[in-house]
């Protein structure tokens, strides 16, 4: 009868030649062991299944090989072979995890006194050392400052900071590193292709990613695919296993967002509710389809992986501008993190969506002045009316295209139906906001020259007046023309009326007139005449909005 050896057990290395990845580790050992120059206590830590006992074993391999301490042992003497099959009883292996007493580590160190049985060295490997109490370590430090010359300790750990200082200083610590998924995927084929095993690239690279920098974890979720397919690793099993979104799903999601069609997504959303995905899952291969574009962007031959083929990052490069893949990758990222804040994931991945299309670059361009909040609208419209401009009009520049491309030569500015004191008209039809919009609401219009816009600026308000918001400005006034916009910015009082002051002045008179009417409404007055009440004039204000 023979018994099924797991793929992580049967494929576990013998040599170091075998290891995968940890060169850093493996060359100090190496020249150590060349050099006869090893220490009498070795610490390796490192997160689970990336070697640490694996190593650990080899080590205590090379030290007792009957043909000589060396870094590559025969693999065939008795002690070799005992190593291998775990049975070597000059290499004593505790799981610290279950023998965390004191008396049981004094119990350990009391042979250590005694020369091996057969082998060069008696070796301790203690699994997972930070388990021990505190009373165990105690006993166990005088025994791993002085050993004897037979004796060697090799300890291994996935938590090194619970460690006494003064453990540490007694060992040479190696810190093995988690694996690249490259380097599990390329064990993983050379594996599946010794047991003559059928697989596919895209499967193997799931499992690789699944097994987050642990070879050990991903050969475990190997043996379990190829229990789940039938002895075959096949993408289409590897997504059902792991319950993975489907790459056609992200891929679809992609298009959508490129084409920056609201109904559609939503709708696309929905369907993805009622199949139940995993929506953290979903926005992490998002991300990483949109680095992959940004590479393919950034370098035009960049060929793709197995989950991301070049087609189709070809295809998406095309589709999306660079501004907007930079905008999709934070936004996803962020709506990852903020998953478990939302009400439920449903709620926080549609969000997540939504934001990708409100703060895109296109969308301020494409919908110039509809994009506008009712806020800043009206307050350009009252800005407008009180510049006794009619508005209508002052509406058409905006009408054309705003991404239009700006010509190379500068081109004069076509002069509008509302002439050239209707600043506050301007401002109205345009899309501007934050410290751009501060200076132009402070601006009066004093005349165009060519291609130049001549301001005024309120002398309050100095501290508007810098390049970068400048620049801002006449980059957002070019698209409102359609040609290129230089700006005169000087500093000085007008008698015309800025669209800010003008904003202050109605609601001055707002607050006034609200005031008039509550101080002579019958009510109040009787509250005086009765109470001998009065009114604070600064906590009267209208009932509608003043912005």
């Amino acid at each position: 009868m023979s018994f099924y050896t797991a793929l992580a057990r049967k494929w576990r290395p013998h040599s170091f030649a075998e290891m995968t990845g940890q060169e850093h580790v493996l060359r100090a050992l190496i020249n150590a062991l060349s050099n006869d120059r090893v220490h009498h206590a070795y610490l390796f830590t490192g997160t689970r299944g990336v070697g640490k006992t694996t190593v650990a074993r080899i080590l205590a391999k090379c030290l007792n090989c009957e043909r000589g301490v060396s870094a590559t042992p025969c693999g065939e003497c008795a002690s070799c072979r005992e190593t291998d099959a775990g049975r070597n009883v000059d290499l004593i292996e505790v799981d610290a995890a279950s023998r965390t007493r004191v008396d049981d580590t004094r119990d350990l160190l009391e042979n250590v006194q005694y020369a091996p049985t057969r082998s060069r060295y008696k070796i301790y490997l203690i699994d997972e050392v930070h388990m021990l109490s505190s009373h165990s370590f105690n006993a166990l430090l005088k025994t791993l400052e002085e050993p004897p010359p037979h004796v060697k300790f090799l300890l291994a750990t996935t938590e090194p900071q619970k460690l006494p200082v003064t453990v540490l200083s007694r060992c040479l610590q190696f810190n093995l590193k988690r694996l690249p998924v490259a380097l599990i995927a390329a064990r993983l084929q050379y594996i599946l292709k010794a047991e003559n095993l059928e697989s596919e690239s895209a499967a193997v690279q799931l499992l690789a990613q699944a097994g987050d920098g642990s070879l050990r974890d991903a050969l475990s979720l190997l043996d379990q695919l190829l229990a789940y397919g039938n002895g075959k690793a096949l993408e289409s099993d590897a997504r059902a296993m792991l319950g993975s979104v489907g790459r056609d799903q992200v891929m679809q999601l992609a298009r959508l967002l490129a084409a920056g069609e609201p109904r559609a997504l939503l709708e696309f959303a929905q369907a993805l509710d009622e199949r139940s995905s995993d929506y953290a899952q979903l926005l992490d291969q998002l991300s990483s389809l949109l680095e992959r574009v940004a590479l393919k962007q950034l370098v035009p031959d960049y060929e793709g992986d197995e989950l991301h083929p070049p087609e189709q990052l070809s295809e998406l490069a095309g589709a999306i501008n660079a501004e907007d893949v930079q905008l999709y990758y934070q936004t996803s990222i962020l709506g990852r993190r903020d998953l478990t804040l939302a009400p439920d994931a449903k709620t926080g991945f549609r969000m997540t969506l939504i934001r990708m299309l409100a703060f895109r670059p296109a969308a301020a361009g494409a919908g110039g002045s509809t994009a506008a909040t009712p806020a800043r609208a009206s307050a350009g419209a009252a800005a407008a009316a009180a510049a006794q401009a009619p508005a209508a009009p002052a509406a058409a520049p905006a009408a054309a295209p705003a991404a239009a491309p700006v010509p190379k030569a500068a081109a004069p500015i076509a002069p509008t139906a509302t002439g050239t004191d209707d600043w506050p008209g301007i401002l109205a039809a345009m899309d501007l906001s934050g410290m751009p919009r501060q200076l132009a609401d402070n601006c009066v219009l004093l005349g165009r020259e060519g291609s130049t816009l001549r301001l005024a600026l309120d002398p309050r308000r100095t501290a508007l007046q810098t390049r970068a918001i400048e620049d801002k400005l006449a980059q957002a006034l070019s698209r409102h023309f359609g040609s290129p916009v230089r700006l005169d910015i000087e500093v000085r009082g007008t008698e015309a009326e800025t669209p800010a002051r003008a904003i202050e002045r109605q609601q001055a008179e707002r607050r006034a007139q609200a005031r008039s009417a509550f101080e002579a409404d019958a009510t109040v007055d009787a509250l005086r005449q009765r109470f001998g009440a009065s009114v604070v004039a600064d906590s009267v204000r209208p009932s509608e909005p003043e912005s």
